[in-house]
């Protein structure tokens, strides 16, 4: 074994390379609580500064592609949850938006605003944690706990409309398991009013507070050739100046019935990065109560093609034909067919784009499913990113991209 590797390969401590004297190698995770999730950095360091990292995955072994192989459309919802577990319903709506466009499957008017209202609410709940964590690795603890009550009201608004707290499933192929319940608008609405004084309680606490700007301001500083180069997207590319937004650029389901901004710094520090998150919490409450007023009435389904949609459970349970139609679909494991076809889709999603390649093969599975995850791309510019700043700025760097293990993980 190379002595290099050997040296990876020993516990996290600090360990001289051989034949220098003023080098180190420091391994940094997997398993530590500045990671906030299993990425292993090794830190070749010069005292505290960094001269090289090289990041390493796969310690969750998740298999989320191949696991597409053996899922009907509708079942790889549950997959889906599993990759950005802090935003899982925003994953959802993205998958069975590309399972749409494969099929050429139109949705209903109704089922495009509560998706985008939900999304929004998606989008609000990840930035409320990634923004929580920012100010916890500088040790505001008050902030952190304080944007955490308003996630936990997300939470309890996406239980009342599946069931689920964490691993929702909610979208459908052509749909949703369910419609809102009655009065949940009128909840949405009461969390839009609370948030609007959680984030300016957020900008009275950080946005100015002399230690915050210290470890933030000009730490890991982007330009924005440097994340097109990269394939950065989302909140971290939009950081650094760099206008790139598939909500404006190539809209679908109702975003272009929205008025909405975009929200752009050009520093690309990790303080231009947390500002961008906070204004885009606010235009996604903007985005929301304009949704709101615009749910139009009707079915949430689309019920052109019953081998699509799973059947009404009155059906299941009033009717012979709902019972055979669901065996068919569910117990029966065979979905529904798709042209032999090849499809990419992707959604603006928290961290950025999140995208689905499908090769479809004509039978009820994918024949295989290439996943454009946003923390991949963000994880491997990490070692250009942090050279030749200092330990203490990795923690606070890791935070500002919001990485996700369970989507670095093929």
């Amino acid at each position: 074994m190379p002595a290099a590797i050997e040296d990876i390969a020993r516990p996290a401590r600090l360990e001289k390379l051989s034949g220098s004297a003023d080098t180190w190698i420091l391994n940094f995770g997997p398993q530590h609580p500045a990671t906030h999730t299993t990425i292993h950095l090794v830190l070749e360091l010069d005292g505290e500064r960094i001269l090289k990292c090289t990041p390493h995955i796969g310690y969750l072994h998740s298999g989320f592609e191949k696991l597409a192989e053996h899922h009907t459309y509708n079942q790889y919802v549950t997959v889906t949850d599993r990759m950005n577990y802090i935003s899982p319903i925003a994953n959802n709506i993205a998958w069975h938006g590309a399972v749409e466009k494969l099929l050429g499957i139109e949705i209903t008017k109704r089922c495009k605003y509560l998706r985008t209202i939900i999304a929004e609410l998606a989008r609000i709940q990840d930035h409320l944690l990634s923004v929580g964590e920012a100010a916890l690795e500088v040790g505001a603890m008050t902030v952190f706990v304080l944007l955490f009550n308003e996630r936990e009201e997300i939470n309890d608004l996406f239980e009342a409309v599946c069931g689920a707290r964490f691993t929702t499933s909610w979208s459908r192929v052509g749909g949703a398991m369910a419609d809102i319940p009655e009065g949940w608008t009128n909840y949405v609405e009461s969390f839009c009013d609370k948030l609007t004084r959680a984030v300016d309680d957020c900008h009275t606490l950080l946005t100015r507070n002399p230690i915050f700007l210290e470890r933030t301001k000009n730490v890991t500083p982007t330009t924005d050739a440097q994340v097109l180069n990269w394939g950065w997207t989302g909140p971290v590319a939009r950081a650094a100046g760099v206008k790139r937004d598939l909500r404006k650029d190539e809209p679908y389901l109702a975003y272009s019935d929205l008025d909405f901004k975009v929200a752009l710094a050009r520093s690309g520090d990790v303080y231009s990065r947390y500002l961008v998150r906070l204004e885009e919490i606010e235009q996604s409450r903007k985005m929301i109560e304009q949704a709101l007023k615009k749910i139009p009435p009707g079915e949430i389904n689309i019920a052109a093609d019953p081998k699509v949609m799973l059947a009404e459970k009155s059906e299941v349970y009033g009717s012979i034909e709902g019972v055979i139609h669901h065996f068919e679909v569910v117990m029966d494991n065979r979905g529904f067919s798709t042209p032999v076809s090849e499809v990419y889709a992707a959604q603006e999603t928290a961290n950025g784009e999140l995208g689905f390649y499908i090769v479809a093969d004509g039978s009820d599975k994918a024949f295989r499913v290439k996943v454009r995850s946003p923390s991949l791309q963000h994880l491997q510019a990490i070692g250009e990113l942090l050279r030749g700043h200092t330990i203490s700025e990795i923690v606070v760097a890791l935070s500002s991209l919001n990485i996700i293990a369970a989507e670095l993980d093929r």
